[in-house]
């Protein structure tokens, strides 16, 4: 006969294995959906300024100052294994001295229950848009990208760029006042 101790142990070590299999089941069932949808991306105002970056040395790099519109509809991407998601707008250009610049300039969580149709107008950017030299000023090719991380109650934590894209241009001449 068993002990209550060997009884316990088969019925927790039963117990986790079913419900490692129906997390497993759960993950498998989203895995391959297409979380993508459309972003409308807009800027209102660019401005750019040539300011003294005192946190490495004392030379004059770009700061670039965004004011961007923003619409999407976001409720196709909740499904029931998706807790939250964290969005963020990224600019993407290059420069003579790199390839690709990428810097976050806002963000903002979504979680599930809440309203995910972002509509958005005359928005400031978060986060500085401080490039390493200057980069900004007359640069013709600086994209908008919105993407966002998806933390799932069970799996991977996929991360997806948005279809939607905005090209804009930076002024040639630097900005005297904000």
């Amino acid at each position: 006969m068993h002990t209550v101790l060997t009884r316990g142990n088969a019925t927790v070590a039963y117990s986790l294995s079913v419900l490692a299999c129906l997390t497993f089941c759960c993950f498998v069932s989203t895995v391959f959906l297409d979380y993508r949808t459309d972003a409308n991306i807009n800027t209102v105002r660019v401005l750019v300024k040539n300011v003294p970056d005192y946190g490495a040395s004392r030379e004059k790099h770009d700061l670039g100052f965004l004011t961007f519109d923003l619409e999407t509809n976001l409720t196709s991407v909740f499904n029931w294994n998706v807790k939250q998601l964290f969005i963020y707008l990224t600019a993407e250009y290059k420069t003579p001295s790199n390839q690709l610049n990428q810097v976050v300039l806002w963000d903002k969580i979504i979680l599930r229950g809440e309203n995910a149709v972002l509509d958005f107008k005359n928005v400031n950017t978060k986060y500085y848009f401080w490039d390493d030299g200057n980069g900004l000023r007359d640069n013709k090719n600086v994209s908008l990208y919105l993407s966002w991380n998806i933390i799932p109650n069970a799996g991977l934590l996929p991360s997806v760029k948005s279809t939607g894209k905005h090209v804009f241009k930076f002024p040639s001449e630097y900005s005297s006042s904000i």
